[in-house]
């Protein structure tokens, strides 16, 4: 099987003068980068101390999840001569922490909605779905379960 690489540059960026000689001490910017793209201003959940007007690592993985399942959901169609016209996610994920601090996701849920060129049936709509998930190389990752709810059946 043929092995991809991906690599990405993950840079702080929130060194306040002192670094982290305490915890409220520094800021959790950083700076996502990847060669000849554009760069990703990344914190941590606003919960902890993060900066609410950056993606924080949480969000970037239910975002990742709900892009690889809709490229594959959008490629299927195309084979299978389904003509998407409009395609939106409100993805969520769930996340518990745990009495240590640390923590894990529970479960995310991808809400796709879409419009088609022609009646689709639900039956159809609910299979190709359920192909791009067993293709996802995203969710084929986790270790907690990933849920399709595709509201246009």
């Amino acid at each position: 099987m043929p092995l991809h690489r991906y690599v990405m540059t993950v840079s702080w960026t929130g060194n306040l003068g002192t670094g982290t000689s305490s915890y409220r001490a520094y800021d959790r910017a950083h700076e996502l980068t990847a060669p000849g793209k554009a760069s990703i201003a990344g914190s941590s959940d606003p919960q902890f101390r993060g900066d609410p007007g950056r993606y924080n690592p949480e969000e970037l993985l239910v975002g990742s999840l709900s892009a690889c399942h809709m490229l594959w959901y959008l490629h299927l169609c195309a084979e299978a001569g389904v003509v998407v016209e409009r395609y939106v996610d409100a993805a969520e994920g769930a996340m518990e922490i745990d009495a240590d601090g640390g923590g894990h996701f529970t479960q995310v849920v991808l809400r796709p909605r879409c419009t088609y060129r022609e009646p689709v049936e639900a039956a159809r709509i609910v299979q190709l779905h359920a192909v791009a998930h067993a293709r996802c190389f995203v969710a084929n990752s986790m270790n907690f379960p990933v849920r399709v709810e595709p509201g246009d059946v």
